[in-house]
């Protein structure tokens, strides 16, 4: 299971150059004028993950495979973009497969780069964003509402679709996100049309400030600014100097641990963002460890084993029987799974284990 975050944001601040840095990959044109991204962009990149590391320094396997995250580059939204001005709109469905949503704003200063709305605004960014993102699930709720009343004729189950439909839209209507929507639970019909609209709004949101290297040293007043937006609707904010990170990429990782310590950074914006994005969405990593392959595999925190092992392959949850499993740091101490065996730190799980992020996992099944 992948992580996919869409990357959103008005035209020229900073949203390309953020992709160019964390992919690695210098295939989004971020050029300093609005639409340069005509094609949305897609990448996918491994988890900086030390456990991963770890295990396989211990275990020597042929191959090491991290968790993966996908990244995908929208083109940039400006006012009116949900009525098909500014390339905008035609891009939207690009992410609604998306887990999550970072919303790039602009919190730096440089009269060299132009902004689409004439001055630097943070807040006035985000409200062009969600508005655009709120009408495109006007559209696409309106939409469904006509289809669903058009197939209903005398269908009683389907009718209880009808009517939840339109109640969503009229929540949306009224300026709301889909987010705020109670999605009620004895509703199969609705719950289906819900899952089936994957409305933008209704995704957690993760707002990253991109500011320029003396805003990486103190908060400017726009990250403050963007920051208190944040709180206000619960989410989390992530600051980043995107044209930093881009420096940064094809440095050796000793230059590069170098160039973020005189920034008084720790972590790569990648690091940053994905370890906001795992947050957000409430996932975690389990491995898998042996002399073919050390593996990361991404779930979601409150699984149960059987759940968890359908990550590898349905068959895994389907005929699921037991699962052997070490922790991390038992791991580390011990060194091999035969040790961790023979001092009794491998337990045996059944299918109402919950697991656990670090969990070093061994599936039995039969199908």
């Amino acid at each position: 299971m992948a992580l996919s975050i869409g990357i959103v944001g008005l035209p020229n601040v900073g949203k390309s150059t953020l992709f160019n840095a964390l992919t690695k990959a210098q295939n989004a044109e971020a050029a300093n004028y609005p639409f340069c991204t005509i094609e949305p962009n897609k990448a996918t990149v491994p988890v900086p993950d030390e456990r991963v590391d770890a295990l396989a320094n211990l275990v020597r396997p042929q191959k090491t495979i991290y968790a993966t995250v996908d990244f995908i580059d929208i083109a940039g939204l400006v006012r009116g973009a949900s009525k098909g001005e500014g390339l905008g709109n035609q891009f939207l469905a690009n992410i609604r497969e998306c887990a999550a949503i970072i919303e790039v704003a602009r919190c730096f200063e440089d009269e060299n780069i132009a902004h689409v709305d004439g001055s630097v605004d943070p807040a006035r960014d985000v409200d062009t964003i969600e508005t655009e993102l709120l009408l495109a699930d006007i559209e696409s709720a309106g939409k469904r509402l006509e289809r669903l009343q058009k197939q209903v004729k005398g269908d009683r189950e389907l009718g209880k679709a009808v009517d939840e439909c339109a109640r969503l839209l009229e929540h949306l209507n009224s300026g709301k996100p889909a987010s705020a929507f109670e999605v009620p639970e004895h509703n199969e019909p609705f719950r289906q049309t819900w899952h089936e609209l994957s409305l933008l709004t209704a995704k957690p949101v993760i707002y990253c400030a991109n500011v320029d290297e003396a805003g990486l040293e103190e908060d400017n007043e726009h990250v403050r600014t963007l920051s208190a937006l944040a709180s206000a609707h619960g989410a989390e904010v992530v600051k980043i100097c995107a044209r930093l990170e881009e420096e940064l990429q094809g440095l050796p990782d000793a230059d590069q641990k170098e160039m973020l310590a005189s920034y008084g950074i720790e972590e790569s914006g990648l690091v940053h963002v994905i370890r906001t994005g795992y947050r957000t969405l409430g996932l975690a990593s389990y491995f898998t460890a042996g002399p073919k392959e050390v593996r990361a595999w991404t779930f979601r925190r409150g699984w149960k084993a059987p759940q968890a092992a359908g990550v590898i392959h349905t068959d895994f949850e389907k005929g699921f029987i037991r699962a052997e499993v070490i922790g991390f740091d038992d791991y580390m101490t011990h060194k091999t799974e035969a040790a961790c065996r023979a001092t009794g730190t491998l337990r045996v799980e059944g299918k109402d284990y919950t697991v656990r992020d670090g969990d070093v996992m061994h599936f039995l099944f039969n199908v």
